[in-house]
């Protein structure tokens, strides 16, 4: 795509009036390296905003897309790993909150890629968070992305030989989700595990939400439902959860045992159901 086209997408995306951003680390904005995870799994975000492009011979799945501003960021990190950000074909999210999908409408737009999206976050990426139960009520934070295809707890996504499964994993966003995906690479094959862990929001209001009487159940089931999960690797919506940085540094070599730290995972998980208990919940 030449420069002017981009310039012009990205000037009408960004013309649109936005409410003030509630929050933003300076992390979420910061370069990374991109590398390859495993197999056909790549890391492609920013220093603390986990995106992450799953490249196939029929095209390539990303997942999130930070900040509207991390665009130029991301479709660089794909160049750089020799991928053509044009074949982009399908985008997903972990969760609808401005942080993981402000860039998707102008990544839809450059690509042309079909958005899917957990169907109980799907009327919060509509209206571009403006309807999310925590930061809503303001007008949109971000560009709004009515989605091609909703998905449903264990909701299978195929394209060019590879296959993810999402699983449904609300509380931190009505719609917030993880999936699965088996990759190989030229010794073994793994499993893993694109985690969105269930944080709690300070001033959450477990007893209900305005928007989300249900928020005390659902991080319950997401909590109970996250520790059974088998995998071989993880990763997450944000390069802290999984400590990315520590276990990876600039330019070192191609390392998937890197990611296994079933360890971390369940330490996490523990914490987050040690807050969750702290909370009074609907009786």
């Amino acid at each position: 795509m030449s420069v002017l086209v981009l310039f012009v997408v990205q000037a009408t995306v960004h013309a649109q009036k936005l409410a003030p951003l509630p929050m933003n680390n300076k992390e979420w904005s910061e370069p990374a390296e991109p590398f390859r995870i495993a197999g056909n799994l790549y890391y492609v975000g920013t220093y603390d905003l986990g995106c992450y492009l799953i490249a196939t011979p029929k095209g390539h799945i990303l997942i999130n897309t930070g900040l509207a501003e991390s665009v130029p960021m991301i479709k660089k990190n794909i160049e750089q790993l020799g991928f053509k950000f044009s074949d982009i074909k399908i985008l997903l999210t972990t969760q609808a909150h401005f942080d993981h999908v402000a860039g998707m409408a102008e990544i839809k737009k450059l690509t042309g890629a079909k958005m899917m999206v957990d169907a109980k976050d799907a009327k919060v990426l509509a209206d571009g968070g403006n309807s999310d139960y925590y930061m809503g009520g303001k007008g949109p934070l971000y560009v709004p992305v009515k989605a091609d295809k909703l998905l449903l707890d264990q909701d299978s996504i195929s394209l060019g030989g590879t296959k993810l499964v999402m699983l449904h994993h609300p509380g931190h966003t009505q719609g917030s989700c993880s999936y699965l995906v088996t990759v190989k690479d030229e010794k073994r094959s793994y499993r893993v595990l694109i985690a969105n862990m269930p944080t709690i929001l300070s001033d959450t209001k477990m007893t209900g939400m305005p928007g989300y009487p249900d928020i005390s159940k659902d991080f319950a089931y997401t909590l109970d439902t996250m520790k059974k999960l088998q995998f071989d690797l993880w990763v997450a919506s944000h390069a802290s959860q999984f400590k990315m940085h520590e276990k990876r540094k600039d330019g070192a070599a191609y390392n998937p045992e890197a990611f296994a730290d079933r360890a971390l995972y369940d330490k996490t998980l523990e914490e987050r159901t040690a807050d969750y208990k702290k909370y009074p919940t609907a009786p």
